[in-house]
């Protein structure tokens, strides 16, 4: 039996999931060749290393938002994405930053925690989109493949927080977080060895999946994750306290210093070791370029590929 890997997306729009699929493993090809595995690179591409899933859930969410529109919702929404967002400036407001960027990140913050204006309904959504806008100035979040719009970097940042309320239940009571994890679950069956991905929205899906699932999982990689932002995601995750799922063997989390969303991101701080001692191992890597929060910037990284391909090939020996 082949190895098998099931990537799982974040936040977003509908994507095609096929040709997610395929792009991910040319991006995860392209950093197994700069590893050193060249020879793997074929395999990966043509997907005959593994047997390749991709847990696709983005339709759950409805359409895309349109560019430039400003974000739907209520304000327990907007106020658990500027909870989320706060927490994530404050993480990255602690080092150090670039020529401009600090007095932008502060901007911003002060914009969503400012006092003095009019309260009432639609103030934290206000509040929430001026930030927004604020941190759309920085290089690469609106210019180079980011967020077209603080509308709709708003909306994709309120995936998190409607997949963490718990609610949205369909016609025969299902909540959307229910509905969302069966797509990951369902793509993890047959029970088998498993390599999981997981990236941003996906890693806090997949932490969840994992603890109900039964089959081996000897690796489990988290890509910019903001799990590690404790109070807005990481407090309300379930089970609690945060724990590594029983059947994972070893899991690598990779983060950014770049990536605004993988806000707290050394995990071994915050998540407790399962039975097997296993806790989370976070490594930094550095992207080219200016959007550095998409998958397939992390997957191109060899730091990243590297362990995928040794665990495909051990997982390959008879």
């Amino acid at each position: 039996m082949r190895p098998r890997l099931v990537f799982v997306h974040g936040v977003g729009g509908p994507r095609d999931p096929l040709a997610e699929r395929n792009t991910w493993l040319r991006a995860l090809a392209e950093g197994a060749r700069a590893a050193g595995h060249s020879r793997r690179v074929l395999e990966l591409v043509q997907g005959w290393a593994a047997d390749v899933q991709f847990a696709y859930y983005g339709q759950l969410f409805g359409r895309a938002q349109a560019q430039g529109a400003a974000p739907r919702g209520d304000d327990d929404g907007d106020a658990a994405v500027s909870d989320l967002l706060l927490e994530a400036l404050d993480e990255r407001l602690v080092g150090p930053a670039a020529d401009g960027e600090g007095q932008v990140l502060r901007h911003a913050r002060a914009q969503l925690t400012m006092d003095g204006i009019a309260q009432g309904p639609g103030t934290v959504g206000r509040r929430l989109l001026s930030a927004a806008n604020t941190l759309l100035s920085l290089p690469g979040l609106r210019t180079f493949g980011g967020w077209a719009s603080a509308g709709l970097m708003i909306g994709q940042l309120r995936q998190v927080a409607r997949y963490l309320g718990r609610g949205e239940e369909d016609s025969v009571g299902i909540p959307l977080d229910v509905r969302v994890r069966r797509c990951v679950a369902q793509a993890l069956a047959p029970v088998g060895p498993t390599i999981v991905i997981a990236h941003s929205l996906g890693t806090v899906v997949s932490l969840e999946a994992l603890h109900a699932h039964r089959g081996q999982v000897p690796l489990f990689v988290t890509l910019g994750s903001p799990l590690g932002l404790r109070a807005a995601v990481g407090a309300r995750v379930r089970p609690q306290p945060l724990q590594v799922p029983g059947q994972v063997e070893r899991w690598l989390n990779y983060w950014d210093r770049d990536d605004l969303i993988a806000g707290g991101p050394r995990l071994e701080k915050v998540v407790r070791p399962n039975d097997r001692a296993v806790v989370p191992v976070s490594r930094r890597v550095d992207s080219d370029g200016l959007w550095v929060h998409p998958a397939v910037k992390y997957l191109a990284q060899p730091a990243v590929a590297g362990p995928v391909v040794e665990s495909i090939e051990t997982l390959s020996r008879p």
